[in-house]
């Protein structure tokens, strides 16, 4: 049996498997404001397009709004622009089943305007071809912004024509010579244009600039260093068609106090707008022309539009549980966006180098993560910010009905993306009590005794028992966890036949921007976790049962920074799948249909 060892454990073993439900016929994802279904179908033809000057019932964003109507007389579309336009095709795709669309009128507007992702290409080097690759599929979402980080210490990575030994590979520490040319970029941009997509540029200035100095021998907050800046960015304006540049600004210490003035005075003479990270440079009303927030101190100013990244680096995430938060929040605890309230991005950060590009994209959930965005962000809505119950999914109520429906409407357009994402919501965990280990993470619990108590049941296939942010920024489980604990968790999983499927396990997600040791060898963690099957212990890799199974999962903590482990995560994940990983395998958790 062969497993791999990623930021996550994937092994096989044997279980006997029920039937699944059936998906939805239709799938919409973002779920649109209004929909009026009717009976029966239509061939799926090319619609005829109206242009108008506004949607009735659109309040907001009225540039993406439109009117899709499905009936006898064929398909019609109303929008505003060509953004409204495609957004309706994109709706229409996800009708048209097998040549056929129901009859149907949608009334259809986005609540936030902004919609994006972030990757950093700075640190490491990202494929065209996975960059072309999510442009695709996240513009079949609407989400409308990609915000590409060019820059970074260690290296930089837009050609430069005026400055070539910028691109130089001694001039990098990562992935040396490694650039894309002006002609690569100036062709994505134009296919995100054609997809709705506004690329914004990133220039990170006048902090994460080493590997500016270290190809021109001076740093930017200098006379001389202002002047090439300025010429980058005028690189950077003829290869990107956005209204705004970004400029960074953010984790630095500011020795030139007209760097940054200089810089946003530059950007808008060239009838461009600028847009700096928050925390950065202090601005007051009309010094920028937007604000990106990032850590939970990012904070919106009246007279300046806000993008909410606050505690949105996937980089940090786990598989299951951050994504139910991401789903639920409000994105900067408001219902709409507004003037000074813009939208938000997801952010993947490759602080730490991994080689494997796919492994980024799988251990960092890139695809459902920007699903989950795409549908909140374009419903608004939400049931808490993401520090309240946050990844933690309710027992009952709308918020868990939320979930649940994003969930199903999510999984058949994950199925042909790159993704380990499997269905959660009805998996079901009964949590011990907390014991005092005392310091001894192998102290031997009652549980281990074949004497279980149950303290809390939990639905779901990943849970922070104490989130990595704390519990001031985060909830987890626990609203006041203590080092020195124990707790056990257990599932009971029924089938009636032999089947090979997959379990993921892990009980610590490492932050892909930490320097963390790696896993001791045949240990799942530095805590001494461990993990029983019907009372046989798995050690990677994992073992076979069948029948009536009993998981039982050991999760003590000590202190919640180590030597090891800076961000130490006191959860866990545990999911079966399908032999291949892309599906959660079809079992019921007492009585719990998966």
């Amino acid at each position: 049996m062969k497993m791999m060892r990623t930021a996550v454990f994937f092994g096989l073993i044997y279980l006997a498997l029920s039937c699944t439900p059936g998906v939805p016929e239709v799938n919409l994802l973002p779920l649109p404001k209004e929909v009026r279904w009717e009976k029966g179908t239509v061939p799926a033809a090319e619609p005829e397009v109206r242009w108008v000057d506004s949607i009735p019932g659109a309040r907001l964003n009225a540039d993406e709004a439109y009117r899709l109507s499905v009936g006898k007389e064929g398909i019609r579309i109303q929008a505003v622009t060509e953004r409204g336009l495609w957004n309706a095709r994109q709706t229409l795709k996800q009708l048209d089943r097998d040549g056929h669309v129901p009859c149907c009128t949608i009334t259809d507007w986005p609540s936030f305007r902004v919609r994006g992702w972030m990757m950093d290409v700075g640190r490491t080097y990202i494929s065209l071809e996975e960059l072309y690759r999510e442009v695709d599929a996240f513009s079949q979402f609407k989400l409308n912004v990609f915000h590409l980080h060019l820059t970074e210490n260690e290296a930089w990575r837009m050609e430069s024509r005026k400055y070539p030994q910028l691109n130089a590979p001694e001039s990098m520490t990562r992935q040396s010579g490694k650039f894309y040319t002006q002609e690569e970029l100036r062709a994505l941009d134009a296919y995100c244009r054609e997809r709705g997509v506004t690329l914004v540029p990133e220039l990170d200035m006048p902090g994460h600039s080493a590997a500016f100095e270290r190809a021109l021998g001076f740093g930017m907050q200098s006379a001389q260093g202002l002047a090439v800046v300025k010429d980058l960015l005028e690189e950077v304006m003829e290869v990107f068609s956005s209204e705004y540049i970004h400029i960074g600004t953010d984790e630095v210490r500011f020795t030139m106090p007209d760097f940054v003035p200089e810089v946003v005075a530059f950007v808008r003479s060239k009838g461009r707008k600028a847009v700096s990270w928050n925390p950065g440079w202090n601005y007051a009303p009309g010094e920028i022309d937007a604000t990106q927030l990032w850590s939970y101190r990012g904070k919106a100013q009246a007279g300046i539009p806000a993008v909410d990244c606050r505690l949105h680096y996937i980089n940090h995430f786990d598989l299951f549980g951050d994504i139910i938060g991401l789903h639920t929040s409000r994105i900067y605890d408001a219902d709409e966006g507004s003037p000074d309230l813009a939208g938000s991005i997801i952010a993947l950060w490759n602080d730490r180098y991994i080689p494997d590009e796919r492994a980024i994209i799988l251990e960092n959930n890139l695809y459902a993560s920007a699903l989950a965005l795409a549908d909140r962000a374009w419903r608004g809505g939400g049931y808490q910010y993401f520090n309240d119950f946050g990844t933690i999914l309710p027992e009952s109520g709308p918020a868990r009905e939320d979930f649940l429906d994003f969930e199903e409407r999510m999984l058949p357009h994950l199925a042909g993306l790159p993704s380990r994402y499997v269905r959660q919501g009805r998996a079901r965990w009964e949590l011990s009590p907390v014991y005092d280990n005392g310091g001894d993470l192998e102290a031997v619990f009652p549980p281990e005794k074949g004497e279980w108590e149950t303290e809390r049941v939990l639905t779901g296939s990943g849970f922070y028992l104490r989130h990595v942010w704390g519990p001031s920024i985060v909830a987890g489980v626990y609203p006041d966890p203590q080092p020195g604990s124990t707790v056990y968790a257990r599932a009971r999983v029924w089938s009636d036949a032999d089947q090979t499927v997959g379990l993921l396990f892990e009980t610590q997600n490492h932050s892909r921007s930490e320097h963390d040791a790696p896993d001791p060898d045949g240990a799942w963690d530095y805590r001494h976790s461990r993990i029983w099957l019907n009372g046989e212990e798995l050690l990677p890799p994992a073992g076979t049962v069948l029948g009536w199974n009993t998981v039982l999962v050991k999760l003590p903590v000590g202190a919640f920074s180590t030597p090891e482990t800076r961000l130490v995560k006191w959860m866990f994940t545990c999911a079966f799948t399908t032999p291949d990983g892309r599906s959660a395998a079809p079992l019921k958790y007492d009585g719990l249909t998966l």
